[in-house]
């Protein structure tokens, strides 16, 4: 499906799929210094056949020749209609020069490729006005136009080979569908420009209860994704293009059609208690090797990408954003009274009002890789969890920057255990929300287990609430599942302050009820924070009243600026060794990139 990356291009003999040898430009070779001269007089003996051959006009891609005069071609014979065959090797969209590659836990993985082969490449028929779709969809029963086509092609397509959503000849750059099923070694390559609007009507997703698109007492997880990947193998969503979940766009049928979005039915969390049975958007249940690459994932109307039980997970250039500027003021201004806490329906979203839209939750899953992303959001930039086997293990996140949101989560389930997590070169900008959250791992003694080896390193951080937090008293749920968090270790912080929180808020506790002595064993290298230090949360939910708490700290050789607040404790079970001495904070002069620079359509 994805080819392993190179780290250049060349022009040469491209061999189509029945072994044939064609002049074109293959953009998954890469040229050796020694062979580039004779390439490229390949390639110009190549385009001056071709020019003689098509009597010197064409507009080939790739190709300069409008200079010349064409000579009109004889107008052949009507023929029968050929029948469509699969389209080899398609010319990819234009992209930036591969991101370098990442080591991880399995070895070095490069930025992945676009696929060189094409079953399908359908043209977009819909022209959304301002990023919306809204005017065309107020019937329900246009609720999902394209679901058809787009899943006749997928279902269609063969083994090591893409369906390509692309721009139509008149320009029209969207798709609106309803629930679409990957199949093992296919890609859904949705292309720059293209966006795939996911349908706002509930009876498009429910997957029996009937209560899809509404908040209920129980929670029966009514609702199909908009996307679904189950037990698959070598498949993936890639492209520079958009899946919008449009979770502010009022609903069209059921009890809340034309009352309440998405997010008002996830509002009803807050308000009420109630469960929302709203559709997540990606769902990757079991298999392997799923890639997502250079895609954006936007408004979900609950979490944006999720994967359960996969072995190999890359997600390179992944953006998630949610609420954009359709749903939205620049800077998330909304004006007073126009927000889900004020007013049923709103008409404008924050990332503080989309209840439950987290970013990437690689749960159950092995060799996991984030890189080189981009994610703001309503609920966890990240959670990772492992609940009822098999046990995550070997994640890497490298490179990623991360704005509104929870932070970067593990849990809060963990029962059946986390091991090897490395997160390094982060960025997170908080924007001083309440519920701004840097790194974290979470649980509690009804969903906890054992979390080891976990590092973090190069963390750029400012404007976040609660910058670091480790806390097995996550919730007041109780069990007999106990939490344990050990071999963490941070080396390279640096936090550049907030104007509101000052240093924030930290949690250093471990899990010691119950007769379990399970402290949080934590080394702590280089970790700076600028100006005010940060204080301690209260204790919660059942834990320690004064933290840090059950809680083992070695201290590194670079300096920790609140280490005095570090005092060891035997009734506190607080260790404290090692000596911190004097460093360098790691650099953020340019850690920090707005997103709008990044996606147009954001408001930060």
């Amino acid at each position: 499906m994805m080819m392993p990356s190179s780290s250049g291009h060349e022009t040469g003999l491209a061999v189509d799929g029945l072994g044939r040898g064609s002049c074109a430009a293959d953009p998954h070779v890469r040229a050796a210094p020694e062979r580039e001269f004779r390439l490229r007089m390949l390639a110009l003996a190549c385009l001056t056949l071709s020019i003689a051959a098509c009597g010197g006009g064409g507009n080939s891609a790739g190709s300069d020749v409008n200079s010349l005069t064409p000579t009109p071609a004889p107008t052949p014979a009507p023929t029968p209609a050929p029948t469509p065959t699969p389209s080899p090797t398609p010319s990819p969209s234009p992209s930036p020069s591969p991101s370098p590659a990442v080591a991880t836990q399995w070895g070095t993985v490069a930025e992945p490729l676009l696929p060189t082969t094409l079953c399908a490449n359908l043209p977009a028929r819909l022209k959304p006005s301002k990023g919306s779709l809204d005017a065309l969809d107020v019937d329900p029963s246009a609720s999902q136009p394209d679901a058809a086509r787009l899943q006749s092609a997928i279902d269609a397509c063969p083994v090591g080979q893409a369906v390509k959503l692309s721009v139509g000849a008149a320009g029209e750059s969207g798709f609106l569908s309803g629930p679409l099923s990957l199949k093992s070694g296919v890609t859904l390559w949705i292309d720059t420009g293209v966006t795939l609007f996911a349908s706002r009507n509930p009876a498009d997703y429910d997957n029996g209860p009937g209560t899809c698109g509404t908040a209920t007492s129980a929670d029966p997880k009514a609702c199909n994704p908009l996307i679904l990947a189950s037990n698959t193998a070598n498949s993936g969503l890639v492209g520079g293009g958009t899946i919008d979940g449009r979770g502010g766009s009022l609903l069209t049928s059921g009890p809340n059609a034309g009352v309440r979005s998405w997010w008002d039915v996830a509002y009803q969390n807050k308000t009420s208690g109630l469960n929302q049975q709203n559709p997540r958007l990606v769902q990757v249940r079991n298999g392997s090797a799923f890639t997502l690459h250079g895609i954006t994932v936007e408004n979900a109307p609950n979490f944006h990408v999720v994967t359960s039980g996969v072995a190999g997970v890359t997600a390179w250039g992944l953006k998630i954003l949610t609420p954009s500027a359709v749903y939205s003021k620049p800077g998330y201004a909304c004006p007073a009274g126009s927000t889900p806490d004020k007013v049923t329906p709103a008409t404008c979203f924050t990332p503080d009002t989309v209840k439950n839209t987290d970013g990437f939750d690689p749960g159950q899953s092995s060799n996991v890789l984030l890189a080189y992303s981009y994610i703001s959001t309503g609920d966890d930039h990240v959670a990772i969890k492992s609940h009822a086997g098999p046990a995550s293990n070997n994640l890497t996140f490298a490179h990623n920057h991360f704005y509104y949101g929870h932070g970067m989560s593990v849990g809060s389930e963990t029962d059946a255990g986390l091991s090897h997590l490395a997160v390094t070169d982060l960025s997170i900008d908080g924007f001083d929300s309440d519920n701004g959250g840097g790194l974290r791992i979470k649980s509690d003694s009804s969903r906890g287990g054992k979390v080891d080896s976990v590092t973090y390193s190069q963390v750029c951080m400012r404007n976040v609430r609660r910058p670091l937090v480790f806390d097995p008293f996550y919730s007041s749920s109780t069990g007999s599942l106990y939490p344990s968090f050990t071999n963490v270790k941070i080396s390279g912080f640096h936090f550049l302050g907030s104007a509101k929180y000052g240093g924030g808020l930290l949690t250093f506790v471990g899990y010691e009820l119950a007769g379990q002595v399970n402290p949080l064993t934590i080394t702590l290298d280089n970790v700076v924070f600028d100006g005010t230090q940060p204080g301690f949360e209260a204790g919660h939910n059942g834990g320690p009243g004064t933290q840090p708490a059950a809680a083992h700290f070695t201290l590194g050789s670079g300096a920790v600026s609140f280490a005095s607040a570090l005092a060891a404790s035997t009734a506190r079970d607080v260790t404290v060794s090692g000596a911190a001495e004097s460093s360098t904070p790691v650099d953020c002069s340019t850690a920090f990139v707005p997103l709008s620079s990044i996606l147009a359509d954001s408001p930060i």
